[in-house]
């Protein structure tokens, strides 16, 4: 079912066309992942989906709703985590939601919102005194304190540690266990990959793709990246090196001196005949690994741009 459904989105600041054309949906259930570089338009994209920008032409529905007729329904059936969250320092967490639970008419228990975000048991230390992944923490539970059914998470592992981001993963997970719609945008090729049902990648203004991170990776290459490295020497991996470039689905390889690097359609098959010959050569390979393409390198190749933090 689709729960958000933008089209011919488009939208200028003067002379800079910030967004030209962006048209996509958002499926129930679905943790949508949008990236761009700096400047891509990402940012007025969220900002007109979450009502805080009007845009110059384009609809955006949520179901039958729009914000032209229904903004306090859409108001209540979204929640947003921005970049600078607004929390006051001096309460607690828990004194934080509560203030914002009075905001909505059914606001989730104060209780299962803690337990979600995993601030039990700071519940009671004023939020200045909590950790930046503590606090991005209770920047979701904001977000969540409506139960809203679509939630836009901006960035929220930017500056964390790795433990602390995965913290964030692991609550992200959670929501969709929920049955939550969330829409997420990260600087993090990791973080996309590992938690998006689909990305799109967005630069200059408009959708330059949007699969799912497999099928993006898949449509880069079908080539995969062998390396090994020889324990019998220079001599061996030069043996082994004519011997499968005579294989049909092997097309290039590298040598440096007992290293080599295959690149081939059928990994797993150039393998098993290149074992076989080590095996009849009585040579001994030390080190093996495939090499699989990456959302960051699908990134750079759509738009070639290296990715920044």
């Amino acid at each position: 079912m689709t729960v958000l459904e933008v089209k011919q989105l488009k939208k200028s600041f003067g002379s800079i066309h910030a967004v030209k054309d962006i048209s996509f949906s958002v499926q129930a259930g679905e943790v949508f992942t949008i990236i761009g570089p700096n400047g891509a338009g990402k940012t007025t994209m969220l900002e007109m989906i979450e009502g805080l920008v009007s845009p110059d032409q384009g609809s955006i529905h949520f179901g039958g709703l729009t914000w032209e007729k229904d903004a306090d329904d859409i108001k209540m059936k979204i929640g947003v985590q921005p970049q600078s969250s607004a929390m006051f320092d001096l309460l607690t967490p828990e004194e934080n939601l509560n203030l914002f639970a009075t905001f909505y008419k059914k606001a989730q228990p104060t209780e299962e919102i803690l337990k979600l975000v995993n601030l039990t048991e700071h519940r009671k230390n004023q939020v200045k005194k909590l950790s930046g992944g503590q606090r991005q923490r209770l920047a979701i539970g904001l977000a969540m304190i409506s139960n809203p059914e679509i939630i836009f998470l901006d960035e929220p592992t930017t500056g964390l540690d790795p433990q602390a981001r995965r913290n964030i993963w692991d609550i992200i997970l959670q929501l969709k266990q929920l049955g939550k719609t969330t829409i997420l945008t990260t600087h993090y090729m990791e973080e996309a990959e590992k938690l998006s049902d689909r990305v799109c990648i967005v630069d200059q203004g408009k959708i330059v793709t949007l699969e799912t991170p497999a099928a993006l990776i898949e449509r880069l290459t079908k080539e995969r990246e062998v390396r090994l490295s020889f324990l019998d020497g220079e001599f061996a991996a030069e043996e082994a090196d004519l011997f499968i470039k005579k294989i049909p689905s092997v097309t290039t390889t590298e040598r440096n001196g007992a290293a080599l690097k295959i690149w081939t359609t059928k990994p797993e098959d150039t393998l098993y005949e290149l074992f076989g010959f080590t095996k009849d050569k009585n040579y001994h390979v030390e080190q093996v690994s495939i090499h699989e393409m990456s959302l960051e390198d699908v990134f750079i190749a759509f738009t070639g741009k290296e990715w920044r933090d």
